[in-house]
């Protein structure tokens, strides 16, 4: 049996200044880690003394109101103000404002004209933008301690747990245009004497003027944009944004449809989206994703189908809108797999070519160097064997 020494094996060494080190090194390393963690468990007394000691009660100085619709004797049961008005006529409201946080605040009370915000919802234009339609047939009225503004905004003070009645006047203009007139009557929280934060709650004015009146939506200012999938066996997606305006004179809220499809109706698909409301003269922006396959060339429309909103009453057809669509949907990745898989195909047929010359090349090589050209074959030489002539001798014999 043969045995292995212990001198037989290989060893390394490691110098002793080298490994002193490392130790060295490895012990530093295993002390800075423990230090930090106790650090970050065990916060030091003073730190802990800091979060545990009591502090003073501190009153809530957040400011929180309402407004509200009301009488002269103070807020009642609606959720908005609603009126149907002649030319020229006027009407008298009040609305009540009351501070129901634990300090005293100061707030703008003013009247502005209805808008949209960019998500849909009703709001007012920025603090001082003087108002141009229904927020400019409000006059409010005179409230003891209040402050009237030269813009006809009220300063109102009041203090934690106080209410206000603010009464208005609203006043239709003789020529105004028969329809709806949105409007609000919002109080803002004013910090300091100049600052005004945008913090503010309101009352909505539904105003309408008699008259005849006009109904409809229309799609506007369409665009589109086609998306490939990078899935050639998945849909695409044709991007449509447009606008929905109100081209008639009251509110409405709106169904509007977009309706895309291939050559000879292949292919077909479609994206709803519902409008709660579009206001008089302006518009919502609209974006539609339609998933539609790569046929090269799609065609369609969008609809706008208006709808009265909540407990309106309109007196007036319903005119729907509609604009044509035009997508050119290249099938740039279907392309490309064909490219791919037709090049493959070529590649693999050329690499095979390729490979049966380099064969042959080789074999004819070997066969070179072997003293055989493959192109010719050994032959008999005269004198080599028997022949067939042979067989043709007579011998004749001595008589």
């Amino acid at each position: 049996m043969h045995r292995t020494r212990t001198a037989d094996l290989p060893r390394t060494s490691r110098p002793a200044g080298a490994t002193v080190l490392l130790t060295a090194l490895v012990a530093a390393l295993v002390a800075a880690l423990l230090a930090a963690l106790v650090a970050v468990a065990w916060p030091t007394a003073a730190t802990a003394a800091a979060e545990v000691a009591p502090t003073p009660a501190q009153p809530d100085d957040t400011v929180t109101w309402t407004v509200q619709p009301a009488t002269a004797e103070g807020p009642d049961d609606r959720i908005s103000l609603r009126h149907v008005l002649d030319p020229g006529a006027s009407v008298a409201e009040h609305v009540t404002i009351t501070n129901l946080g634990e300090t005293a605040a100061t707030f703008a009370v003013y009247a502005g004209d209805g808008v949209l915000s960019d998500s849909g919802y009703f709001d007012l234009p920025p603090t001082g933008t003087p108002p141009r339609d229904g927020g400019s047939w409000v006059a409010l009225g005179t409230v003891e301690g209040a402050q009237a503004q030269e813009d006809g905004t009220l300063l109102v003070s009041l203090d934690a747990g106080a209410a206000v009645t603010v009464p208005l006047t609203i006043t239709v203009p003789a020529d105004a245009r028969p329809g709806d007139h949105p409007a609000g009557v919002v109080a803002e929280l004013v910090a300091g004497d100049d600052l005004r934060l945008a913090a503010r709650n309101g009352v909505r004015l539904h105003l309408r003027v008699t008259g005849d009146i006009e109904a409809g939506l229309a799609p506007t200012d369409v665009t589109t944009r086609w998306e490939p999938s990078w899935n050639p066996f998945a849909p695409g997606t044709v991007h449509v944004s447009y606008r929905v305006e109100n081209t008639g004179d009251v509110r409405l809220a709106a169904r509007a449809v977009t309706t895309l499809a291939g050559p000879f109706g292949v292919a077909a698909a479609e994206d709803r989206t519902e409008v709660r409301e579009v206001l008089p003269g302006q518009q919502v922006l609209v974006e539609a994703a339609v998933p539609v396959w790569p046929v090269v060339r799609v065609t369609g429309h969008v609809d706008t189908r208006p709808w009265v909103v909540g407990e309106d009453v309109v007196d007036a057809a319903l005119r729907t809108g509609s604009a044509q669509v035009t997508v050119w949907t290249v099938p740039w990745t279907q392309l490309a797999l064909v490219v791919l898989v037709v090049g493959g195909v070529l590649g693999v047929r050329w690499w095979r070519r390729r490979s049966a010359a380099a064969v042959q090349a080789r074999i004819d090589a070997a066969l070179a160097a072997a003293g055989l050209d493959g192109a010719t074959s050994p032959r008999a030489e005269p004198g080599d064997g028997d022949s067939d002539d042979d067989s043709d001798r007579t011998v004749t014999a001595g008589r």
